[in-house]
C-alpha cells in the first residue's frame, strides 16, 4: 500500500492573506504584513544566524590592515605565477597604463582609460578565485562548475570590451587628427 503524500503546504503570502495558521520560525516580510520594519540590531553570540567565532578573524587595527596587506601580496605574487591569463593583462596594463598617463587628454578621460585597464585586472583576479574555488571543491566536471566558470569568462570579455571601446572612444579622434594632419 503507497503511502499518501502530505499535502502541499500554501505559500507564505497564501497564509498571511488567508489568516491561516504558520509556523513559529516562518517571518513575513514587512509588505507582506504591514508592519513597519523592525530596526537592524548587531547579531548577538545566541543568534542563529552568528557565525562561530573564527580564530582567522581575531586581528584588529593596525595589525588586521598589514595582514590583509601581505594576504593581497600573496594573492598577487600568486596570480603572476600561475595565471597566465592575468600576466597577459598585466603586461598590457604596463603598456597601457603609461600611455594613459601622458596622452593629452581631460582628466575625466585619463581616469577612465586607467580605470578600464584597472578594471580588466579586477575582474581577471576575481574569476581566477572563482576557478580556484571550484577546482577545490572538485576537479571532476559538473554542468553547475562549468557554468560558474563561463561566466567568469564572459564576465573578463565584458571588461576586455569596456576597455577596447573605452580607448578607442577616446583615444580614436586623437589618433585619426594626427594621422590626418
Amino acid at each position: 500500500m503507497r503511502a499518501k503524500a502530505p499535502p502541499a503546504s500554501p505559500s507564505r503570502k497564501q497564509a498571511a492573506h488567508a489568516g491561516a495558521a504558520r509556523p513559529a520560525h516562518v517571518r513575513l516580510a514587512p509588505s507582506e504584513t504591514h508592519e513597519p520594519a523592525e530596526p537592524h540590531e548587531p547579531l548577538g553570540p545566541d543568534d542563529p544566524l552568528a557565525l562561530p567565532h573564527n580564530p582567522y578573524k581575531g586581528n584588529r587595527g593596525l595589525m588586521r590592515a598589514w595582514y590583509a596587506l601581505k594576504n593581497s601580496y600573496n594573492g598577487f605574487r600568486v596570480a603572476i605565477r600561475e595565471e597566465s591569463a592575468f600576466r597577459q593583462e598585466l603586461t598590457l596594463a604596463a603598456i597601457m597604463l603609461p600611455i594613459a598617463v601622458f596622452v593629452p587628454v581631460e582628466p575625466a578621460s585619463r581616469a577612465l582609460l586607467i580605470g578600464t585597464v584597472l578594471l580588466v585586472l579586477i575582474v581577471e583576479l576575481l574569476n581566477s578565485s572563482v576557478e580556484t574555488a571550484i577546482d577545490r571543491i572538485s576537479l571532476e566536471r559538473h554542468e553547475l562548475s562549468k557554468r560558474a566558470k563561463d561566466l567568469g569568462s564572459a564576465a573578463v570579455t565584458v571588461a576586455l570590451c569596456t576597455c577596447l571601446s573605452t580607448w578607442g572612444l577616446i583615444l580614436g579622434p586623437l589618433v585619426w587628427r594626427r594621422l590626418a594632419g
